[in-house]
Formats: structure tokens, C-alpha cells, sequence
């Protein structure tokens, strides 16, 4: 019931680590088997939701593979399609998605780590911080550094499209 109900959740959260579709369903499965055969990990009187938990369950677990495996490469999703859009509009938004990942990806892990937690998978920061086990103002210093960065590196203005 629980893969049933969590496992896309947190197939999205490894993709943005890992970058590759097999790799991802790896992680997730073995974090499901992992908790299959020691339930007794999560401890439910410890006042941690499940799913904050098992967050940062998956998230070590991709962020241990990637140390151990390979360096972090740019996301690739055009496995997802989305037929709202029309060529021209999807390519200027590919090319801004690269720049934005790449850019991403020269950031520190932890940045990178809050980034995505927040921002691509919607937690709160409050969520994001007890997943990453740091304070909640380390977290929001964090995504200030990140965003700065970003700006900075991206040349945002503010300013609509050029």
C-alpha cells in the first residue's frame, strides 16, 4: 500500500539526483525494501510524518550512490511529454530548463539538495529542513545562497523575456 500510494512521489524526488530513469527505480526500490524488511526504523512516536522520513530515506540514499557512482549530468526528461505546447514554445523552454540545471548542478550538494526539495518537489521548508537534518534557518540561508547564485550566474534581471 505504501509503494502503491508514495512511489511516484519519490521517484520524482531521485530523478532529480540521478538523472536516469533505471537508476532512480533502483534507489526507490531498494529503499521500499530496505524499510520492508526493517520497519521497525521509522518510529511513529517520534512525531516525524512518514513521508518526511522516507524523504530523507531516498535522498541519502541517492546522494550516497552518486558519491560512490558518478558526478551529477544534466536532467534529461524528454521521456515526459507535454502536448500543450508547440515546438517552438517546448524548445525555448528546454533551452532555458538547461541553462537553469546546469547552472544547478555547479551548486553546492547541500544548495542543490534544498533546491530541490523545496522548489521542484514543493515541501515546505520545514519539511525540507528535518529531511536534510539541518535547522530551519541553516535550510532558508541555503536556498538565499542558491538563489543568489543562480541569479547571478543566470543574469536575471526581474525583467520579462528579452
Amino acid at each position: 500500500m505504501l509503494v502503491q500510494r508514495h512511489s511516484v512521489r519519490f521517484f520524482r524526488v531521485a530523478y532529480r539526483f540521478l538523472n536516469n530513469r533505471s537508476e532512480t527505480e533502483d534507489i526507490v526500490q531498494e529503499a521500499f525494501l530496505k524499510l520492508w524488511e526493517r520497519p521497525w526504523l521509522w518510529q511513529s512516536d517520534r512525531n516525524t510524518a512518514f513521508t518526511t522520513w522516507f524523504h530523507r530515506i531516498v535522498v541519502n540514499q541517492c546522494l550516497d550512490f552518486v558519491k560512490k557512482k558518478r558526478p551529477l549530468q544534466l536532467i534529461d526528461d524528454s521521456w515526459i511529454e507535454d502536448d500543450r505546447q508547440t515546438h517552438e514554445e517546448r524548445m525555448l523552454e528546454d533551452e532555458n530548463q538547461r541553462l537553469l540545471e546546469h547552472q544547478i548542478l555547479k551548486l553546492p550538494q547541500r544548495q542543490r539538495t534544498a533546491l530541490n526539495l523545496c522548489f521542484y518537489e514543493g515541501l515546505t521548508n520545514k519539511e525540507a529542513a528535518n529531511i536534510m537534518g539541518v535547522r530551519l534557518k541553516a535550510l532558508q540561508a541555503l536556498l538565499m545562497r542558491a538563489k543568489a547564485t543562480l541569479k547571478k550566474e543566470l543574469n536575471f534581471t526581474g525583467d520579462s523575456h528579452e
